[in-house]
């Protein structure tokens, strides 16, 4: 209904007036109507006229051709309009689709991008999540999603971790990695990549034996070693990390098409800057760098001055990859703020010589996550805030609130904690919070889906649909809750144009309160209209399903 009333006020727009304006309806407080428009007042000026007398005009040229869609159209303010609709073109509004606005084009969404032989942190989880519900979006409105995942194997982190390893392990003596508990290997690397940037960071020694060691791993690739004693310890250490993440993708109910490894992407990466030395890239101390200052931006080394890829070098072989591999019309990166200005240089750079490829690239930042009280934190100085810490302290919030962990509502607490946030600010995730049946939480969500199945199954043979029931006026409750229903499709359109999940969120919650609020005034089972009751139900459970399943969220039928 919102799109033909916005088509018939255009039209009206131009049959009165000889003009054209971009007619865009809001919702106001319900009490005001359904839709409201300012378009009075956008043609106030340029018409010189009372915007007042304007919406006057609109409204007598509009009701006829509206007819019985609408029950009310009124004046409000300095010239807004407000309309309120009939029930039954209310209750048509209930079938209305979100819009496929990417129908049939290739996406290539990036997120999470751990880095082998470091831990999960936070960070990798918070874009897990929220990747995977922008993903889902995409792919609600048509898209083809690609979901890729992108880590360093290779690069100076790893080398810091080798390092330590070595160390621990009493040199190259791949066996001894043998000694290692598999349930602990995830944390002893991170134990060693600690200790590995430690001795870079305090040892000269260990820093110049670090640096050489970077180089050997860069070889191991170069040369496809599989057989020295460093290459076994380097393949099979990276393994553990593979291993770990599968695992951790698999407990959050995250998957990914295709992992690409810095180490895949390096070559293409320094061929590509290479090629380009002297029209867009320079050489400066034996580096190859590109000067950001002349577009405002920072200078950064592509190529180090032992001619090794830097970040930026492996960041453009990776998106020229992705290119060649799925030649997408659109590809998302996710991560956190502190790579935006990274960024901005590496696809500045990339603009030069392939402007169309960063026109269709999109850089989306986050903020840090922390605990309630706590501070940010870091891998390097190990006091990090693992990916593992949250579950658990949401696993253990939840059994001290509930006196049960139930994982479904784990993960639907801590997904709907991260989303619930405009994307670009800090979070602080509060265990006890995010696991409450009060308030706006997951398990408040979960629990209100719940609450509607359980209602739907005292009558298991009913089928019948909500419009066909529809043979009086709704009443006040009635009314308010399939207001609130038709309003899905909206914000679903809002979220995906926005790439903003958050806004399901807020909406799911004010849903479910209203479907309270429904419920206390009105008896659904055994009353003279339950008929057309359970139907509501039905479409409200099945709008909450639709929306959690959308952020990655389970909608169970009990709890």
């Amino acid at each position: 209904m919102k799109s033909e009333l916005e088509k018939n006020i255009a039209e009206v727009v131009r049959q009165c007036f000889e003009q054209e304006v971009n007619v865009e309806l809001d919702r106001p407080e319900e009490k005001f109507g359904d839709y409201s428009t300012n378009v009075a007042m956008q043609l106030a000026g340029k018409l010189q006229k009372n915007p007042r007398e304007i919406a006057e005009t609109l409204i007598d040229a509009l009701k006829p051709k509206l007819g019985d869609k609408i029950a009310d159209i009124v004046i409000a303010g300095a010239g807004f309009i407000n309309f309120k609709l009939s029930d039954s073109a209310l209750v048509e509004s209930l079938g209305v689709e979100p819009a496929k606005i990417y129908q049939d084009q290739v996406i290539v969404t990036e997120y999470s991008d751990p880095n082998p032989f470091k831990v999960l942190h936070v960070g990798h989880l918070y874009t897990s999540i929220f990747g995977d519900a922008i993903s889902n979006l995409l792919e609600n409105a048509g898209a083809q999603v690609h979901r890729v995942n992108f880590g360093g194997d290779v690069g100076l982190h790893v080398a810091k971790t080798m390092w330590a390893i070595l160390q621990k392990i009493g040199g190259e003596e791949p066996n001894k990695l043998e000694d290692v508990p598999k349930d602990q290997r995830a944390d002893w690397m991170a134990e060693n990549y600690i200790n590995g940037t430690n001795a870079y960071e305090e040892n000269d020694q260990a820093k110049q034996a670090i640096t050489d060691l970077n180089k050997k791993i860069y070889e191991i690739h170069a040369t496809d070693d599989h057989q020295s004693n460093l290459a076994q310890i380097y393949w099979t250490c990276r393994q553990w990390s593979y291993d770990y993440f599968d695992y951790f993708y698999g407990l959050i109910g995250v998957k990914f098409e295709k992992y690409y490894p810095e180490s895949a992407v390096s070559s293409l990466g320094l061929e590509t800057v290479n090629k380009h030395i002297g029209d867009v890239y320079e050489k400066s101390d034996g580096a190859v760098i590109f000067n950001g200052e002349k577009y405002g931006l920072h200078t950064r080394v592509f190529i180090n001055s032992q001619g090794l890829p830097t970040y930026e070098a492996k960041d453009v072989g990776l998106i020229m990859q992705k290119k060649a591999d799925y030649n997408f019309d659109k590809s998302i990166v996710i991560t956190g703020n502190e790579q935006d200005q990274y960024m901005q240089v590496v696809l500045k750079s990339l603009e030069q010589y392939e402007p169309k490829l960063v026109e269709a690239s999109t850089h989306l930042t986050h903020g840090m996550v922390k605990l309630a009280g706590g501070t940010k934190m870091s891998s390097r100085k190990g006091n990090i805030l693992r990916a593992a810490d949250v579950l658990e302290s949401a696993g253990e919030a939840s059994r001290q609130v509930h006196g049960k962990e139930s994982n479904q509502t784990v993960l639907g607490a801590v997904k709907y904690a991260l989303i619930k946030y405009r994307l670009g600010g800090d979070i602080i995730y509060d265990a006890q919070e995010s696991v409450s049946l009060e308030g706006n939480s997951g398990p408040y969500l979960q629990y209100a889906h719940a609450r509607a199945k359980s209602i739907l199954a005292k009558r298991p043979e009913f089928n019948q649909t909500f419009s066909e029931l529809l043979n009086e006026e709704l009443n006040e409750q009635e009314r308010s809750l399939v207001r609130k229903i038709t309003e899905y499709t909206e914000v679903i359109d809002l979220a995906t144009a926005d790439l903003m999940p958050h806004h399901i969120c807020s909406y799911l919650y004010e849903l479910a309160q209203n479907f309270n609020r429904f419920y206390e005034n009105n008896q659904v089972i055994d009353s003279d209209r339950e008929a057309l009751r359970l139907n509501l139900v039905k479409v409200y459970s099945n709008v909450l399903s639709g929306g959690l399943k959308l952020l990655g969220i389970t909608a169970p039928d009990k709890m």
